[in-house]
């Protein structure tokens, strides 16, 4: 079994070299770069596509900075819009959202997939991935989608060390998820709730901070942001500028969350057990 980041690098270049070609599931974070560039490696850029699923949940930054990445690396990059928004099972907001949408994800791409005449869809889970409560991987399992990343055993530092030696600057960038992760289960998204959230988050990110999230409670605001940024966050200054602004985008009241950001917090009310 390989123990460095460059042996499993290796590994999952290995997988993907068999392949005639490949359409990668690309969302500009920090896996689905590392798979794009293992991809291109493995494969050329004649035999590699990288789609980008587009819809209300992708924050704006995301979408446009993700689209200069992939460029830059060579990669032909499409665009695809997806219409998991139309699914009532998806725009209910159940606890199982992510099996739904990924399933709209994925069956668009392998259309993809077959107009290029590839024979592979591929995305970036990693082996961390399993920490944490994530339906949208039994869909991933049931199209027979491949995951290089998780076959290669990568763990999110491999990943980040791997990206690091290829020189690729997206290698310390905070954790993302879409949009829709905001919103408690069991409350409707949105097209226009989720837009606020991503102008919401990219105030906050105009004030310095880097690793956030504005959970979204309806009229309240519950902001979480790395530990490392709590002391900015509650200097005075700062929150009242903070409180301000997400009140200019509708919330009518804010809360400043003093545990900080952590993955999946709102699968805290879950019964996962």
């Amino acid at each position: 079994m390989p123990n460095t980041f460059a042996d499993k690098l290796e590994v999952a270049a290995r997988s993907i070299a068999g392949l005639k070609g490949a359409v990668v599931a690309y969302s500009g974070g920090v896996d689905s770069t590392l798979l794009l560039a293992v991809a291109l490696r493995a494969l050329g850029p004649t035999r590699v596509v990288a789609a980008m699923g587009v819809s209300p949940s992708l924050a704006p930054t995301e979408h446009i900075e993700g689209l200069r990445l992939a460029r830059s690396m060579g990669a032909t990059v499409i665009e695809v819009p997806t219409h998991e928004m139309d699914d009532p099972q998806y725009s209910a907001n159940p606890p199982n959202r992510c099996y739904h949408c990924k399933r709209h994800l994925f069956t668009t791409l392998q259309g993809v997939a077959t107009e290029y005449g590839f024979e592979a869809v591929l995305e970036g889970s990693n082996k961390d991935d399993d920490s944490d409560y994530r339906p949208g991987r039994r869909s991933i399992s049931e199209l027979g989608i491949r995951s290089p990343l998780l076959e290669a055993n990568m763990s999110k530092a491999d990943v980040r060390a791997a990206l690091k030696s290829l020189g690729l600057p997206v290698w310390s960038k905070p954790a993302q998820a879409c949009l829709a992760s905001r919103i408690p289960y069991g409350q409707a998204l949105t097209p226009e709730r989720l837009g606020r959230i991503g102008r919401a988050e990219s105030r906050l990110r105009a004030l310095g901070f880097q690793q956030l999230r504005v959970r979204d409670w309806e009229e309240l605001a519950v902001v979480e942001v790395a530990p490392e940024e709590l002391e900015h966050l509650f200097a005075r200054e700062t929150r009242l500028a903070v409180v301000a602004a997400l009140k200019e985008e509708g919330y009518r009241r804010v809360t400043l969350d003093p545990e900080g950001y952590r993955m999946g917090s709102l699968n805290e009310a879950l019964n996962l057990v």
